[in-house]
Formats: structure tokens, C-alpha cells, sequence
């Protein structure tokens, strides 16, 4: 059997490092970069949830303006109807008075319609640049 190996104990060596300037100099700098990289990721998450707010706040103007338009043509439809029997009840009590003042009446008034939407004003075509006319040079003699 071969015979084992007795090792002296190891003395442990531990020497306390002091702090120095150094040591305060490194540790400023990174507080620095760990800083920095923080406040540009804090600047980046700000600015996605404005463009978020500001997104939605789109929807919500466009949804609005949606449902006050087919709030707006439902009272319309429900108006005009009205609008036009009262104008024909008005046109009918007047007519015996314009008859006996000698004034013509308009019986065959045209019903009214719906107002239709403006048309969109067509783009303006831009003519194509033409170049300049270029002068011959005259040869010199």
C-alpha cells in the first residue's frame, strides 16, 4: 500500500484591503452608468405609454365623433319628415290668402331631400417643368 501524503495546513492569508480614493472613484463612475442606463430606460418606458395615451385618446375622439354622427343623422331622419308636414300645413292655410291678395301659390312644390355631402374639391395638377430653351453658342473665329 502506498503510503499517503501529508499536506501542512494551509495558512490563510487574507490581507484586508483598505479603501482608497480609487476604490470611491470606480464605484462613483459606476453609480454613474447605472444611473444612466436607468433614466434612459425610465425615458423610454414614459415615452411608450404617452404614445399609448395619445393613441387611445385618438380612439376615443374618433369613436365620439362617430357616435355623434349617427346620433346627429337619427335626429335628422326623425326631424325632417315633421319639417316637411309642417311646411305643407303652413302652405296649405296660406294658399286661400295668396289666392284673395292675387298672389300665386306653389302647389307643385318638390319635396326636399337630404342634404348631400360636398363633393371633395379635386387636386390640383401641377404642370410638368419644361427646361429653358438653351441659345447656340456662336463659334468663335
Amino acid at each position: 500500500m502506498a503510503a499517503t501524503r501529508k499536506y501542512a495546513p494551509r495558512k490563510k492569508t487574507t490581507t484586508k484591503i483598505e479603501p482608497n480614493l480609487r476604490h470611491a472613484w470606480l464605484a462613483s463612475l459606476g453609480l454613474l452608468v447605472a444611473a444612466r442606463r436607468e433614466s434612459k430606460a425610465a425615458a423610454q418606458r414614459a415615452a411608450i405609454k404617452a404614445e399609448g395615451a395619445i393613441a387611445d385618446a385618438r380612439k376615443a375622439v374618433k369613436r365620439a365623433e362617430a357616435d355623434l354622427r349617427g346620433g346627429i343623422d337619427s335626429v335628422r331622419d326623425q326631424v325632417q319628415p315633421k319639417v316637411v308636414q309642417f311646411s305643407s300645413e303652413v302652405e296649405a292655410r296660406l294658399a286661400p290668402v295668396l289666392d284673395k291678395l292675387g298672389l300665386k301659390s306653389k302647389q307643385a312644390r318638390p319635396s326636399r331631400t337630404t342634404r348631400k355631402p360636398a363633393a371633395k374639391k379635386p387636386a390640383l395638377r401641377r404642370s410638368t417643368r419644361k427646361p429653358a430653351t438653351r441659345v447656340a453658342k456662336k463659334a468663335a473665329r
